[in-house]
């Protein structure tokens, strides 16, 4: 083919793939990726006439769980590819002939969820060789499609919602977790209102008490709130839910559960309580306890955890006594408050987070600490894996999560030599590493939370 010939691609085109029902699904193009991609979930590999073979479905349209196509194709391989984010994973490889602009040729496709990526199509450089030049600074140098055209070739009837009207309290509408949720609530029929914390404001009035939104907006006629408040914003955060409530606005998790489980020492008694297994853990106030905290967990290496610190922020691996002894002390100068607790060597760097919604595990994984790191954290480098709990944990997270009065919670467990171990009980779990990883509508089951709580029924299925 002649240089003449070529396609000129900008860095992200519309594409269809006739032969798996996709009239179009919109491409990164991408020649730093060797491999292409399709997004793709419920995965089944099967035989047909003696062949390998794997039925998979698409969300084509980014931001649109609604729309699916069922696609099947053979499979021509199965092979580790390196993601984006230099984490590896098993991916079955299909054929498939791609149309873009008034070109047809077949290009090989490797099957991965993509619904945290800004696409759900990667072209990488094998399937452009020799046919493409590519204009990084431009974009759909082939056409673009209108919102009409889309809804065209889908046939997609656009209904308005006729469910309950449901805001999402958080601080970040582009959050993985909060955008699912705004979709999840979309797709079953719902009103979804972001509602920023830091614009909301409270009317307290024994006969008229309000919440408005900015510009005046009052939000009294909500039927439910699903608190996602930011540590920082926990003050204020849990007072706007205690007056959704008082409004008799159902909320998803209680403000009261919510301010138990952001205070790591008041959630630990909480739990020992009940008779929960927890690592061993110790708290003081003054500096000349040092010694005693270091003893009572067992002596070093041991972990030094602030009060107010999350997402693994604020914990720190301290090998030896003297370390130990520098690190608390350093910390207590500041006046800030802390846990000491013991050092599970055995759990290698690993994890488990069990999703816990209305009192049963919907979703399980194994979270591994990135390399260097001594705790598992997938906002810090480390990565999530499907898994298989056992009874024993996962009844340890289910009464954990009750014991906090929490209808959702992410509950982290540890395994030890003496069995398992709560690590802690998180009031807003993130969605995006289980939800990838095990490939649940956690989301959508969330949602399921409130309408069974307030006795919705969809009546237009």
């Amino acid at each position: 083919m002649q240089q003449e010939q070529k396609l000129i691609v900008g860095s992200e085109e519309w594409c269809s793939f006739p032969s798996l029902g996709i009239p179009a699904v919109k491409a990164r193009v991408d020649s730093g990726a060797k491999t292409s991609s399709l997004h793709a979930f419920n995965i089944q590999p099967f035989t047909r006439h003696s062949q390998a073979w794997v039925s998979f479905d698409v969300h084509p349209l980014q931001g649109d769980r609604s729309t699916t196509v069922h696609c099947e194709s053979p499979v021509v391989d199965r092979r580790f590819i390196k993601s984006s984010n230099g984490t590896r994973e098993k991916r079955y490889v299909i054929m498939a002939p791609v149309q873009i602009g008034g070109d047809i040729w077949e290009i090989e496709l490797t099957l991965s969820n993509r619904d945290s990526m800004g696409y759900r199509m990667l072209l990488g450089r094998e399937a452009m060789g020799g046919r493409m030049l590519v204009d990084p600074a431009a974009s759909f140098c082939l056409g673009e499609l209108s919102h009409s055209e889309i809804t065209q070739l889908y046939g997609i009837v656009e209904r308005a919602a006729s469910g309950l009207k449901i805001g999402v309290l958080a601080s970040n509408p582009e959050l993985y977790s909060n955008k699912r949720l705004m979709e999840a609530g979309a797709e079953r029929g719902h009103e979804m209102i972001f509602l920023n914390i830091k614009q909301c404001y409270m009317k307290l009035d024994a006969e008229e008490p309000e919440v408005y939104y900015r510009g005046g907006l009052v939000l009294n006629d909500l039927d439910a709130v699903i608190p996602r408040i930011r540590p920082s914003l926990t003050f204020y955060g849990c007072a706007l839910t205690r007056h959704f409530e008082s409004l008799n606005v159902f909320t998803l998790n209680s403000s009261a559960a919510v301010t138990s489980s952001r205070d790591k020492l008041y959630s630990l008694q909480l739990l020992q309580k009940s008779g929960l297994d927890i690592p061993t853990t110790g708290f003081a106030n003054s500096p000349m306890d040092t010694n005693d905290l270091i003893e009572m967990v067992g002596g070093a290496p041991l972990i030094v955890k602030l009060l107010e610190g999350t997402q693994g922020r604020g914990v720190v691996l301290a090998e030896t006594k003297k370390a130990a002894e520098s690190v608390i002390n350093a910390i207590k100068s500041l006046k800030a408050n802390l846990l000491v607790q013991e050092f599970i060597k055995e759990a290698s760097g690993k994890d488990l987070r069990c999703f816990v919604i209305d009192g049963k595990v919907v979703a399980s994984i194994e979270r591994t600490a990135a390399p260097g790191e001594f705790r598992a954290n997938i906002h810090q480098g480390g990565s999530a894996s499907i898994v298989k709990v056992t009874a024993a944990e996962k009844k340890l997270a289910i009464k954990a999560a009750k014991t906090m009065g929490l209808k959702v919670a992410g509950v982290d467990i540890i395994r030890s030599s003496k069995g398992p171990l709560l690590l802690e009980v998180n009031s807003s779990p993130g969605l995006e590493g289980i939800e990838s990883a095990t490939q649940i509508d956690v989301a959508g089951a969330m949602i399921g939370s409130i309408e069974k709580a307030l006795g919705w029924v969809n009546k237009s299925k």
